[in-house]
């Protein structure tokens, strides 16, 4: 397929676009193996990278197998289902420019044992995903009021963390303070070359609209991921992210519903039975 040149997409991203866009609102259904064998080639994905996929995700949980005769189906476990439910609400209901900003941010400060490697690790990517960034090693801030005490009650750390809600000194230069603790020039730079990638791309008649979408949302996911959302009137003028987020929705716009028509097509589906 034709696509612009971008970065690496890892398949599990594309499998999570094609149950998230095709499968998560359509019921509690299984797909076909050699129907996300072929929906997936329109990604560029091959197929034996689709079944390495597949028993991977399976293996940590994130789809279940159900056979139907000699044929084996696959369908979302409950924690895939709340992943694309996240997925689908930073993708299609929060812009890429916070405009609403109120002033006020979310501290979480942390102390774990030297050993624990993997629950700092842990704690720090969810933090990432959710707009966090670290103001010192201990210490990490977000824009806005955001409610982490479940992320924290999930990794278990609650004992370990503290969370405040305030607002900056007028002696606190926020400008800086951001510019300090989240890398922009690399966010902004993901942003500009997506818009610059995919702006002239695909007439609404032209190309492969499923394949298209699937990897225009994994990629968009990827960039809004480690984009904190930081309040515009802090970024610089020509902040990259509001003409991307109108690249993105336009083209998503144009392969809607040739995607969803060439996947109705393409996916073999039963009933996902109860485990």
């Amino acid at each position: 397929m034709d696509f612009p040149e971008g970065p690496q997409l890892r398949p599990q991203s594309l499998m999570f676009a094609f149950f998230g866009g095709h499968v998560l609102e359509e019921g509690p259904l299984c797909v076909y193996s050699g129907s996300v064998i072929e929906v997936l080639a329109r990604a560029g994905v091959g197929e034996q990278a689709v079944r390495s996929t597949l028993t991977r995700m399976v293996n940590r949980g994130l789809l279940q197998r159900q056979r139907e005769g000699r044929r084996m189906y696959f369908g979302l476990t409950p924690q895939a289902t709340e992943i694309l439910w996240n997925g689908k609400k930073r993708l299609w209901d929060m812009g890429a420019v916070n405009d609403d900003w109120d002033g006020t941010w979310t501290l979480l400060g942390f102390s774990l044992p030297e050993s624990w490697q993997r629950q700092r690790h842990d704690l720090r990517s969810r933090l990432t995903w959710s707009g966090f960034g670290p103001l010192y090693s201990g210490l990490w801030i977000a824009p806005g009021d955001f409610d982490v005490s479940a992320l924290v009650s999930e990794l278990g750390l609650a004992a370990h963390v503290k969370i405040f809600h305030a607002t900056a000194d007028e002696a606190t230069d926020i400008g800086l303070m951001i510019r300090d603790t989240w890398d922009l020039d690399g966010v902004g730079a993901r942003y500009a070359d997506f818009d610059q990638r995919w702006t002239d791309r695909l007439a609404p008649d032209s190309g492969d609209p499923l394949g298209t979408r699937l990897r225009l949302t994994s990629e968009w996911l990827r960039i809004i991921r480690t984009d904190p959302r930081l309040p515009a009137r802090h970024l610089p003028a020509a902040w990259p992210a509001r003409s991307a987020h109108d690249t993105f929705h336009r083209i998503a716009e144009q392969t809607e519903a040739p995607a969803r028509s060439m996947a109705a097509r393409l996916m073999e589906t039963t009933p996902l039975r109860p485990s």
